[in-house]
């Protein structure tokens, strides 16, 4: 008698019905590579207004269609519906990163142009993917969704969980090391640096020492116009960083603070001695 397969006791796949049913990496990317020409300027906005141009853009969404379909196989009752949905969405996804490119130009003095956070910065490509991701996620597609957040995390150093809501006018400065948790909740105005971890404290378990799923918000929560610099740690569900404050780079907190405060962690004491 044929031994069972350890693996064998891990076939669940949420947004799709089996192994051979879930995207593919090649599938993953080529949805990406259909997405992100409607969301960020590129090869369209060089077509001028005209005839031209509509043919382009339709081709264009028949394209992300099409691979869309194919990704999206697994879900054979709801997969129409995500489709149009996610495909809807578009022009409010390219509403929002033009909020997002804005919040760039005025919080890096570095920028000459949006042309060069568009092609140059990790950060928009970041947010751009993690909120296309975002629809699908909500849609159930979180095998795809993930797989989309996972590419641009390995492009661009920051790590983004698909489930994390991120408000407008978002700004990711330089952004590696960037962690965003699953359940974390930025508003509207917020700016992060890198090396920032919004992660979860200790999870509760079951007897056999499991960590419990669906147990509510496990990452904070930034109110509007946090800023948060480089290397802090946020953590915990029941964490909220008030409107309006700024926490310095460094800083580990574990406890909400209120509105429009600052917080900073003690000064390391600098040795300096001589070589000689």
């Amino acid at each position: 008698m044929a031994s069972r397969d350890p693996l064998d006791e891990w076939q669940d796949f949420p947004g799709c019905e089996s192994w051979d049913a879930c995207p593919t990496p090649n599938e993953a990317l080529a949805v990406l590579d259909a997405v992100l020409p409607l969301l960020l300027p590129g090869s369209l906005e060089r077509i001028p207004a005209g005839p031209e141009r509509e043919s382009a853009l339709s081709e264009a969404f028949i394209l992300l269609r099409t691979q869309l379909r194919a990704a999206l196989r697994g879900l054979t009752k709801t997969q129409p519906m995500l489709e149009d949905a996610v495909v809807l969405s578009i022009p409010r996804l390219r509403t929002m990163l033009a909020g997002d490119l804005e919040a760039a130009e005025r919080g890096d003095p570095a920028m000459t142009s949006p042309s060069e956070a568009w092609l140059c910065y990790p950060g928009i490509k970041a947010i751009a993917v993690h909120r296309f991701a975002h629809e699908l996620h909500l849609g159930g597609a979180r095998v795809l969704a993930r797989m989309l957040s996972e590419i641009a995390h390995s492009e661009t150093g920051i790590d983004i969980h698909p489930g994390a809501t991120i408000g407008a006018r978002c700004f990711i400065d330089h952004g590696t090391g960037v962690v965003i948790g699953e359940t974390a909740k930025i508003g509207d105005g917020c700016r992060i640096y890198q090396q920032v971890t919004l992660g979860a404290r200790s999870l509760p378990t079951d007897a056999d020492g499991r960590v419990l799923r669906g147990s509510g918000q496990r990452h904070p929560t930034l109110e509007d116009d946090v800023v948060v610099y480089a290397g802090a740690t946020i953590l915990g569900g029941d964490t909220v960083v008030g409107r309006g404050c700024m926490v310095g780079g460094g800083v580990f907190l574990t406890e909400s603070v209120p509105p429009h405060h600052v917080v900073t962690a003690a000064p390391a004491e600098i040795r300096v001695r001589s070589r000689l």
